[in-house]
């Protein structure tokens, strides 16, 4: 009776060992698809994520390559500005002149008279 005991064991033992390789089998079986399917959403997110980065970087190069040129157009205006004030100081000297002269009489022969004079006719 007393070695029935020990071949009871191992047997129990063996028999727990195999269920329990079964339920691994089975639990392999079942989650394998699912698995499969993550890593392979996990794949297409990081080839996503790359793409979009690199869209990322080339739209923020394109952004700062437009604000350059913004900038670089701004200057460019505000020289032009500058150079036509300074063109146009006469002009408006001149216009100054003419709208202080007094000059009695009929008002167009007046204004025609300050700007025969202006013009050094």
């Amino acid at each position: 009776m007393m070695s029935s005991i020990p071949i009871r064991v191992v047997l129990a033992g063996l028999a727990l060992l195999a269920a329990g390789a079964l339920g691994a089998w089975l639990a392999a079986g079942h989650y394998r698809p699912q698995l499969d399917e993550a890593q392979d959403l996990a794949a297409k997110c990081r080839l996503a994520r790359g793409a979009l980065e690199s869209a990322v970087g080339e739209q923020n190069a394109r952004v700062a390559q437009l604000r350059a040129e913004a900038e670089q157009r701004q200057q460019v205006a505000a020289q032009a500005q500058q150079e036509a004030r300074k063109a146009a100081a006469g002009d408006y000297a001149a216009a100054q002149r003419l709208q202080q002269e007094r000059i009695g009489g009929d008002q167009c022969a007046a204004a025609a008279t300050v700007i025969d004079q202006e013009l050094g006719l």
